[in-house]
Formats: C-alpha cells, sequence, structure tokens
C-alpha cells in the first residue's frame, strides 16, 4: 500500500502528468499541494474515471490542497481547527484500512507556507501557523492512532538535506525556528520516513527552477511523510521519485511516497 505526497504546482497544468503517474504507481492516497484550482474547476471526474475520489480544497492562482485515494474519505475537515485563515493549506480525512489496529487510517496533508524571508511578516505568518498545526495534530493524535502527516513543509529538517548548508545557513526553510517546529512535530511521537531507511547522499525533493538546479543538484528535502509510533511499524519502504522531476514542464517538486505492508481495502 502507496502513501504519497506531492506539490504539483499547479494542477491544471499538470494534470496529465497527475493522471500518468497515478495510473503508474496507483497510490492508495495521494495528498497533493499547490493545485492553484478553486473547488468549482477542481478536476473531480477526470479523477474518478482513474478510480480516484477526490477531496479538495482549493482558491485559484495561490495555494490550494487536495486528498486523492482509491476508497472515499470519512470525516473530513478543511483548514486547522480554530484558526481563521483565507490560505487553503490544510486538509484531512480518515479511510477504512481494516488491517490496521482501529480499522483506519487518518492522512493531514499540509501546505506549509514559505516564509519569504527571516523576520519577515510572512515568516511570523509560518511560525504561527506552525504552532496551530502542532497544537492539531496533537489533538488529532489523541483521536487517531495511525496518522500520516504528508505535504510541502518547505522545511530543511537538518543540513544533510540541503545541498550546500553553508550558503542557505540563516535563510528561510532552514533557519532555526522553522527546524525546531519540525522537531516539535516529531516530539509529538511522529516519524521521518523517510529517514527510517538508508537514502542516497544529497537526496532532495525540491529544485528551484532557476541555474540549472535540477541537473546539477542543487536542492532541498522539503516535502515530507511523517508517520505515527502505530503506523511505522509497518512502513518498509520509503523513497523520492526524482526522475518524475525530469518530465517536460515539470513541478519543481518530486513526489514522496512510502510503503506500509499491510492488508487492505483502499
Amino acid at each position: 500500500m502507496k502513501i504519497a505526497t506531492w506539490n504539483v504546482n499547479s494542477l491544471r497544468v499538470r494534470l496529465p502528468q497527475v493522471q500518468s503517474w497515478l495510473a503508474r504507481e496507483r497510490p492508495a492516497v495521494l495528498a497533493i499541494q499547490e493545485t492553484k484550482l478553486h473547488d468549482a474547476v477542481f478536476p473531480t471526474q477526470e479523477l474518478l474515471e482513474l478510480g480516484y475520489h477526490s477531496l479538495a480544497s482549493g482558491q485559484p492562482t495561490y495555494n490550494g490542497v487536495a486528498i486523492l485515494s482509491v476508497a472515499p474519505p470519512h470525516a473530513p475537515q478543511i483548514g486547522i481547527p480554530g484558526m481563521a485563515d483565507p490560505q487553503r493549506r490544510a486538509l484531512a480525512a480518515s479511510y477504512l484500512v481494516p488491517a490496521l489496529p482501529g480499522g483506519a487510517l487518518r492522512v493531514i496533508n499540509l501546505y506549509v507556507p514559505n516564509g519569504q524571508e527571516v523576520g519577515s511578516a510572512k515568516y511570523a505568518y509560518k511560525l504561527a501557523w506552525l504552532a496551530a498545526v502542532r497544537d492539531w495534530i496533537a489533538k488529532e493524535i489523541a483521536a487517531y492512532p495511525n496518522i500520516a502527516v504528508l505535504g510541502d513543509y518547505n522545511i530543511a529538517p537538518e543540513d544533510q538535506d540541503v545541498h550546500d548548508p553553508r550558503a542557505w545557513r540563516g535563510c528561510v526553510a532552514v533557519s532555526t525556528a522553522e527546524r525546531a517546529a519540525f522537531r516539535e512535530l516529531l516530539a509529538l511521537g511522529l516519524h521521518d520516513a523517510f529517514r527510517l531507511f538508508p537514502q542516497a547522499a544529497r537526496s532532495f525533493s525540491w529544485w528551484d527552477y532557476r541555474a540549472q538546479a535540477f541537473p546539477r543538484n542543487l536542492g532541498l528535502r522539503i516535502d515530507h511523510i511523517l508517520f505515527s509510533s502505530t503506523l511505522i511499524k509497518y512502513c518498509v519502504n520509503c523513497w523520492i521519485a526524482r526522475a518524475v522531476r525530469a518530465a517536460p514542464r515539470p513541478s519543481d517538486h518530486a513526489p514522496v511516497i512510502a510503503e506500509l505492508n499491510c492488508e487492505t481495502n483502499l
């Protein structure tokens, strides 16, 4: 059973790539970010024809999140509870998986704000947003034992997740406060699935469109899959689908995929 996350950087532009990738990989769940589509024009029918249900929360031009799944979603949550935020960046739903304790998988999809630059108003918003997410996830963990928190976190947790740590020191995505916020999520009982397994050096999930960053592998690992302690026992692999970034007109992000070894009706 595959669970994946992918910042598609405009679903309108990338829909054929997403359709082709879904048909080839067949993940049970795909969390996508930066759909940049209003809900009224989300390609629900096109995805259903591929066998995927859609739960979306979008807005034109910016932001937007969606969860695509083979099984229908239950108990959806749009946005961070208690946080009045016009930006569509968070989404959650549950999916029946009888083989798991409690019989359900809870998926949380996050598109963490970029933060612009350290010290800016957008940076303060990012830290406040992450604090609200932490409080929300703490309650989710108390209610659901099997939680996957996926998305574009816009945080490279460690220096090994940065192509040039010295050049990036003090910048947004690697600042002390952002990394501390990421560790606070882990402290809730979540685990970085990618780091559970041996990985190649200089493994990244995002590369700038400029300066030949992808061919030169000048990237950051900012897209993550975090699993709860109960769920992590079923995780047998996690990898970055780097080749997707080499497609014509690609997103600047590559999908991240985790595989769970459990029988499921998804």
